[in-house]
């Protein structure tokens, strides 16, 4: 199994973490990768003419890694509304058709459909969140029911941010495939902890930040394109989607035609190569460890910690539909006021979600990490 990797961050032994679906640490590495890169921006003068753009290159060579995609798939983007936005403008959604989103999923694969919706006549469709937690089936019967008009599109997370909830995108995939019904997926809380092949899976579009569990930067992200939509507008129009517009040029439009694959997509502004260099480091160090190796080491965590509450109190979600990386608990009657900020004030740091506590450990977290936290919600709640 792999081990528990803290001594690669900044994290005093008196702190417990637990909350990589909100925010992660960053790596030693990826810390003194900013401060250089910080130093090279106050002296742009020491910078090679090729530098911004091979941090670029290596970041998206990252990001294609993580999903087994091409780099010339992926878009340098900003956020998740971003490429979101971007999806909206090439994917045409045709009139008395059906989008699916999750309830109370995040906001960026949801509103921008919301916003769409009235003018452009269609009807955005929720999915309630299920009683038994399996999401798969909910989404699953939501696409295949009779008699209801055709789903053009499901915009919906692999993994739901509020209580952990496994969506099987490869299922809900083939659905849509069936009806000839493209798929948005939101892979923020999946990307690098559960394996995602998108030549396999065949997704449209795939979108996820760093700042969670690829352990980057805040502000950057990443836009899978299929092929098929790699012939686009952009969201933006920048030089360096086009085929040859530059400033050292003679003549600056020398040939203002789109790049022919997803680079078309880049952001504007997008040579930002102090947290794009972040950014790598932090997606290739999850490579290297791969998605198998992560998911065991977490799935051991969270049941580790699982185990340890079922006695207190709370109601525990069932391994099969929730993710193995993220533990949504419940409290009868509500969680208690106060607890989150009395368990930080112990070092103990996990998240409040829709009135349930999410728990998110990480690779740098141990056994000492879950067994704290165990020891500290159990002594909090019989107090």
């Amino acid at each position: 199994m792999l081990p528990s990797q803290r001594a690669l961050f900044e994290i005093p032994r008196q702190i417990c973490y637990l909350n990589a679906a909100s925010y992660s640490p960053l790596p030693l590495r990826t810390l003194e990768a900013g401060r250089s890169a910080v130093l090279r921006k106050g002296t742009p003068w020491t910078l090679e003419a090729s530098f911004a753009g091979q941090q670029n290159e290596r970041a998206r060579l990252a990001a294609a890694r993580l999903i087994n995609a091409e780099a010339s798939d992926i878009a340098l983007i900003p956020s998740i509304s971003y490429g979101v936005a971007t999806a909206a403008k090439i994917l045409p959604i045709a009139r008395a058709t059906r989008v699916i989103v999750l309830e109370n999923d995040h906001s960026s694969p949801v509103l921008e459909w919301q916003t769409r919706a009235e003018v452009d006549g269609f009807a955005v469709e929720t999915v309630r969140q299920p009683d038994d937690g399996d999401w798969t089936s909910a989404v699953l019967a939501a696409v295949e029911r009779s008699g209801a008009p055709p789903v053009s599109l499901a915009s919906i997370s692999s993994v739901h941010w509020s209580d952990g909830g496994l969506i099987d995108v490869e299922k809900v995939g083939a659905a849509l495939r069936r009806q000839g019904a493209a798929f948005l997926v939101d892979a923020t809380q999946s990307t690098g902890v559960l394996m995602t092949d998108v030549k396999r899976l065949d997704p449209d579009f795939v979108v996820f930040p760093t700042y969670k569990w690829l352990l980057g930067p805040y502000g950057r992200a990443f836009l899978y394109v299929a092929k098929r939509h790699q012939d686009g507008i952009p969201l933006e129009q920048t030089a360096s989607g086009r085929r040859n517009v530059r400033a050292e040029n003679e003549v600056y439009f020398t040939d203002p035609s789109y790049v022919g694959d997803s680079r078309r997509y880049d952001m504007g502004e997008r040579d930002y190569f102090i947290s794009m260099e972040m950014a790598s480091i932090g997606m290739e160090m999850m490579a290297d460890w791969g998605a198998p190796a992560i998911e065991q080491r977490l799935t051991m965590l969270t049941e580790r910690i699982a185990a340890g509450v079922r006695g207190v109190g709370v109601s525990v979600p069932e391994p099969g539909p929730r993710s193995p990386h993220i533990l949504s608990l419940a409290f009868k009657g509500g969680m208690p006021a106060g607890l989150i900020e009395g368990m930080a004030s112990e070092g103990v740091y996990v998240a409040p979600r829709l009135g349930r506590m999410r728990v998110s450990p990480h690779v740098y977290n141990d056994e000492a990490d879950a067994d704290r936290f165990v020891e500290v919600l159990s002594r909090r709640l019989r107090g």
